[in-house]
């Protein structure tokens, strides 16, 4: 009973979109007594805005593609790194921002610019982040400050400032998107990862809780836990490196990038709160040394 509901449910939700479809297309009539009817023209459909941080090389190069190749996003990104974020802006068409956002006042001029450009963000995906790895006892506490001001902060301070500047507009957004990019370190680890660890195990954490906040403004949040993702070199990788994957080959780039594209699709609205794993299955495998 439940599935038939569903089907049918699902069938006028079709029925509904393609009608939609077609009279957005095509207008209405002018005149219901004429059958000459008038074409209306076809009113573009609004291009939603997108703001990735850390889009110059890697995971974040790869989403500033696929939503440019999408052609129905308006995109930047800011990246330190200056000279990787020019090729990548000259490559996609995105503009480029050079900013440090362990800088909290760089970051949040580089939003209010984009802001009083585009009016609003659509779409925030927080995705900058650094991997540095050391001994316990030759971490400091400086090091371990370092990680989480470029690895954690900035998810909060782009989430906030938008959720600031939602709730001055005097006309209401109906769509809102924010994506953090985790690790499957949030949940395992290896020695000497505790600073990196502890900056995933917070974007899991706070995603959620932003997603509470932020749900009057008609945002989302989710997240995305990487496994291995090979960001060069694919072709270098030994037989043993994908065989151990249960699907059978580590990952790339674009495995995320595909997930922020649909996460950012009007329809999943629904999707909310969650931490989404992407590592072939890895962290579902059970692994004993013999």
């Amino acid at each position: 009973m439940a599935d038939n509901y569903i089907e049918k449910q699902y069938e006028q939700y079709e029925a509904r979109k393609a009608a939609w479809e077609k009279a957005r297309k095509y207008g209405k009539s002018t005149s219901t007594t004429n059958r000459n009817k008038q074409v209306q023209p076809v009113m573009e459909k609004k291009k939603k805005r997108v703001f990735v941080t850390g889009g110059a090389v890697g995971i974040g190069k790869a989403i500033v593609m696929a939503f440019r190749t999408a052609e129905s996003y308006h995109v930047a990104f800011c990246d330190k790194n200056e000279t990787a974020g020019q090729q990548t802006a000259k490559e996609t068409g995105a503009t480029f921002y050079q900013v440090d956002i362990s800088d909290k006042e760089a970051l949040e001029h580089c939003m209010q610019h984009i802001f009083m450009l585009w009016g609003d963000i659509d779409i925030i995906i927080n995705n900058a982040g650094i991997s540095e790895f050391s001994p316990i006892t030759e971490t400091n506490v400086e090091n371990f400050d370092k990680i989480l001001s470029v690895n954690l902060r900035p998810a909060f301070i782009t989430s906030r400032l938008l959720a600031i500047h939602r709730k001055a507009q005097t006309s209401s957004n109906p769509f809102g998107r924010i994506i953090n990019i985790c690790s499957t370190r949030y949940l395992m680890s290896e020695p000497g990862s505790e600073a990196y660890a502890a900056s995933k195990g917070g974007i899991y954490s706070l995603t959620h809780a932003l997603a509470l906040s932020l749900s009057e403004w008609h945002i989302t949040v989710n997240s995305i836990a990487p496994g291995w993702i090979q960001n060069n070199d694919y072709g270098q990788l030994r037989p043993e490196d994908h065989v151990q994957h249960p699907s059978g080959r580590v990952g790339k780039p674009e495995d995320i990038a595909r997930m922020c594209l649909f996460l950012s699709q009007e329809e999943n609205d629904f999707i909310n709160g969650e931490n989404i794993t992407i590592d072939g299955g890895m962290t579902k495998k059970m692994i004993y040394i013999e």
